[in-house]
């Protein structure tokens, strides 16, 4: 059975494909268009259609539209509730017209689709799927928050034989998501876009707000919460977006973070009451917060946590297809990775490289070849492979730095365009991990939890740990990444260093590099040192 998934509603349009409930293929669209989180450029603020992302997904696997058994869709407009207190009526009519011909819309990016195919999958269940049905376990508990669905923000349950047992949802307005992306708003950033920032600089703050904000924010003792109404300037003034920040602006920060991980302890402990399961499994926006992450792993009632690589909108389009397929009978397979992007053969990368006319290498050793760049304190951009999917960069389009220089922190940050506050991740061997990093859970493939670095390392690793001690860390198997596993094995040996900096090769306000032409256009306006494509090499 061959089931596409869409996510076309809020942002970060994405495809993935299904097939006999095996993950085949799985993209975001802002890798093709080019358009963060798929936003175009005002007026036209429409979100986007994966059209490219889609007819990617079906090339891949080597089949047309046609061949589809089914087509899910991760909203159901049927269920948007539009007198919710907090919602603007007319922009909730657009958006659920605009869900309601999506299976027309789709027809013109598909022309061989019959649109009777287009099914209707509701947002969190779908989010749900995404992290329950493509977890390398079986049954599990699931935990999905967000900014919001089609009525609610929130979904708790199960999952048993492949399906989804629902025990709490909660409706509109209360929304933890949204709460955070107010939040982000009035601290200067981007909302549904750099939440990640105010993570960062809640590090930098105390928590003095806190006691004001458990009367804002309230587990409701039945799986649910109540969010109250905030005026954020009685805590600290609005920023622009080229302001400075001052010590109000980190305190409001961590004081919500403090809050939001009280109260997601909270809903995991109700739902281990209520399920009994030794695994949790993450999806939704909120996901995507790594020390929430680990202080539920840390300090709740499960044994084991998977989250989604995919959490935030783009990983509907994956649940979806993962939820229709199990609703026709299918037997759902583990996600076998993040990798499930774009790749190309050494033939065509070749092909790019010599188009654009620079000389390049193609080393006997590349592991080594680029262990002795960043041993050089180079920095490296490195391609390889397929793609991730997902906002983390996992070693296959990642920006490379010596972890045990301090100033490649800001240098990477400079490079990027970023602000100086963001730290930068460490990708560490799998079996050396436990040696430099502790509290958060191992291994930790996919950088979603972060780890306290050992009072040993902290001045080793200078590059990768963050003002409060902790890194968010990547280990790499050999068995999965062997390339990569090489490459750290010889850093290691010239270093003494069983880790280097990863970062996502990109610059600020831009997807992350997806395609040879990203790669090479990113290396010649960056000042990046050596270009590691695949099996060859550019130096600058």
């Amino acid at each position: 059975m061959r089931i596409l998934g869409i996510n076309a509603v809020f942002h970060d349009p994405a495809a993935a494909l299904i097939v006999d409930g095996r993950t085949v293929a799985a993209a975001e669209e802002e890798r093709f268009s080019r358009r963060k989180h798929g936003k175009r450029p005002v007026p036209f603020s429409a979100w986007e259609l994966p059209e490219r992302s889609a007819r990617w997904c079906l090339e891949t696997a080597g089949i047309t539209e046609r061949d589809l058994d089914a087509v899910a869709y991760s909203y159901d407009p049927a269920l948007v509730d539009h007198d919710l207190e907090g919602l603007d009526p007319a922009w909730e009519k657009l958006r659920t017209t605009y869900a309601h011909r999506a299976p027309q819309f789709l027809k013109t990016v598909l022309p061989g689709l019959d649109p009777a195919k287009v099914r209707f999958v509701r947002h969190h269940v779908a989010h749900a799927a995404s992290a329950g049905l493509a977890a390398p376990f079986g049954d599990a508990a699931v935990l999905v928050a967000d900014g919001r669905g089609e009525s609610i923000s929130y979904l708790a349950g199960e999952y048993r034989d492949g399906k989804l047992v629902e025990l709490a949802t909660q409706r509109l307005p209360h929304s933890l998501g949204l709460l955070y992306e107010d939040l982000t708003e009035h601290l200067g950033f981007a909302r549904s876009s750099d939440e990640y920032k105010v993570m960062a600089l809640a590090s930098y703050g105390e928590p003095r707000f806190l006691p004001e904000f458990r009367e804002h924010i309230r587990p409701t003792g039945d799986g649910g919460f109540h969010v109250n109404g905030v005026d954020w300037s009685r805590y600290a003034t609005r920023r622009g977006p080229e302001d400075g920040w001052g010590p109000e602006h980190a305190d409001l920060a961590c004081s919500v973070q403090r809050r939001i991980e009280q109260v997601l302890l909270s809903l995991a402990q109700w739902l281990h009451a209520q399920t009994g399961q030794r695994r949790l499994t993450l999806a939704g926006g909120t996901a995507l917060n790594c020390v929430a992450n680990t202080r539920l792993f840390a300090e709740g009632p499960f044994d084991e946590i998977w989250v989604q690589p995919a959490a935030g909108d783009a990983g509907t389009a994956l649940g979806a297809a993962l939820h229709l397929a199990a609703e026709l009978g299918e037997t759902c397979a583990p996600m076998p990775g993040a990798d499930l992007g774009r790749g190309w053969s050494d033939a065509e990368l070749q092909a790019w490289l010599d188009k654009v006319k620079l000389p390049y290498e193609r080393p006997d050793d590349l592991a080594a070849t680029v262990a002795q760049a960043l041993a050089d304190d180079q920095i490296v951009a490195w391609f390889q492979g397929r793609a991730e999917f997902g906002p983390r960069a996992l070693g296959h389009r990642s920006l490379l730095a010596h972890p045990g220089r301090r100033e490649n922190l800001e240098r990477l940050n400079d490079v990027k365009g970023r602000e100086q506050f963001r730290p930068v991740a460490p990708m560490v061997l799998a079996d050396r991990a436990a040696e430099l990093f502790s509290r958060g859970p191992l291994p930790s493939p996919y950088m979603l939890f972060v780890h306290d670095v050992a009072p040993a390392w902290r001045d080793r690793v200078p590059a990768v740990t963050h003002v409060d001690g902790t890194a968010r860390i990547q280990t790499v198997d050999a068995d999965d990444e062997p390339l990569l596993a090489a490459m750290l094995r010889e850093f290691e040996s010239r270093t003494g260093l069983p880790t280097v900096v990863n970062t996502s090769l990109n610059t600020a306000g831009r997807p992350m590099v997806d395609d040879p032409r990203d790669a090479l256009e990113c290396f010649g306006s960056s000042p990046i040192d050596l270009l590691a494509i695949g099996p060859f090499v550019v130096r600058r």
